[in-house]
């Protein structure tokens, strides 16, 4: 029989934090993430997302171990846009146990339904900005930053809780190198454009620069099956994250006739980087996760965001901005040490990024599915 128990958000939350080693025992692919960082996302002290969400966690308990967990969350945000009565769960990691992957889903679900929601979508973690979906394709390989791992039971243990699939997204592997002769066309002809300036993200001014990243990504994806924007005070905690962990060598930001048009921010792969800590920085993990940031420097990027102003993406003087982007993060992160990337995450039913991604050499290596259920 499965207890489970609910933890509100900014608790003390060990057993949530810890059930990941027994769930990931023994898995070479797997990464702990920072406890820290965790702890400040699910913090409504800390994080801005709880200026616009809300949510609570429950862990699952066997003979008194603790075998599986869970959140459920409202993204009021969403629920503005869309106004489908839809919430969320996030963080799923269990046994592989249908029964305790089954009560945890049916807390997440009768906590939504109280909250008056009548779907249930997931996993995403907190909201679709973030971490998104259960790996289905791809356990070979270790996760990259801000990406999630699974066993490969875990699809399946949601299935049989009665959930389907709402959508699959891409992560597509990429490898630093000479770019072919269509992408370095692409780049030249962009490049000699005079009314087209680039430059990477200034440290000194990183909150304007971001408060730019996500002015025009908003507006580049704000078509995209369940986006929703940023908010100010997540733009600030943005703009604070990456002070520490940016290499501004591997950004553009590309203006035209001095107006931001396009951007790129690729973030050094930190699971590279603290794969080994254990999920802890104190007291000798935060060292060392500075020095081979900041002093070896890390070998691999994800691309994180990539986006284009709509009033640009037709026009057909300007329809090699996407190529360009890739061979300008391409190169520095050559000229830095980098050997390979991840480009993360596309909708399957993307069809024209889904085609750029493939011209320039990169492939599908994991893919991960939304689920859904109506709550009856």
């Amino acid at each position: 029989m499965t207890e489970i128990r609910e933890t509100k958000m900014g608790a003390k939350l060990k057993d949530f934090l810890d059930v990941v080693d027994l769930v990931y025992r023994g898995d070479p692919n797997f990464v702990r993430a920072l406890d820290q960082d965790l702890k400040d996302r699910l913090s409504p002290k800390k994080n801005p997302f709880f200026e616009h969400g809300e949510g609570t966690t429950f862990t699952a308990y066997k003979d008194g171990r603790c075998v599986g967990r869970i959140t459920a969350q409202l993204d009021h945000g969403h629920l503005d846009r869309y106004k489908d009565k839809t919430g969320f769960f996030g963080f799923l990691d269990t046994i592989d146990d249908a029964e305790v992957a089954k009560d945890l889903l049916a807390s997440a679900e009768a906590w939504l339904k109280a909250k008056g929601m009548t779907k249930i979508r997931g996993p995403l973690s907190l909201n679709i900005n973030e971490e998104l979906g259960v790996l289905v394709d791809g356990f070979g390989t270790p996760p990259y930053f801000l990406m999630p791992h699974h066993r490969p039971y875990q699809s399946g243990l949601i299935e049989q809780a009665g959930y389907t699939k709402e959508k699959d997204f891409y992560a597509w592997k990429y490898t630093v190198s000479d770019l072919n002769t269509r992408t370095r066309k692409a780049h030249g002809e962009i490049a000699a454009l005079p009314e087209l300036t680039s430059r990477p993200v200034s440290m000194k001014d990183m909150e304007r620069d971001v408060e730019i990243i996500v002015d025009v990504f908003n507006d580049a994806w704000s078509d995209n099956w369940g986006f929703v924007p940023a908010t100010k005070n997540e733009v600030r905690k943005m703009a604070q994250d990456f002070k520490l962990v940016l290499i501004p060598d591997i950004t553009r930001i590309v203006s035209i006739d001095g107006e931001p048009a396009a951007v790129a921010v690729a973030l050094p792969n930190l699971n590279e980087l603290i794969a080994d800590l254990h999920g802890k920085l104190f007291p000798l993990g935060l060292p060392k996760l500075l020095w081979r940031l900041k002093v070896k420097g890390p070998k691999s990027g994800r691309m994180f965001i990539l986006g284009i102003r709509k009033k640009w993406r037709h026009v057909r003087k300007y329809a090699g901005l996407s190529a360009y982007l890739y061979a300008e993060l391409n190169d520095a992160g050559r000229r830095i040490g980098m050997t390979e990337g991840e480009l993360s995450w596309t909708l399957e039913d993307n069809g024209p990024v889904n085609a750029g991604i493939r011209l320039l050499g990169s492939q599908v290596y994991k893919r991960y599915r939304l689920y859904t259920k109506e709550l009856a």
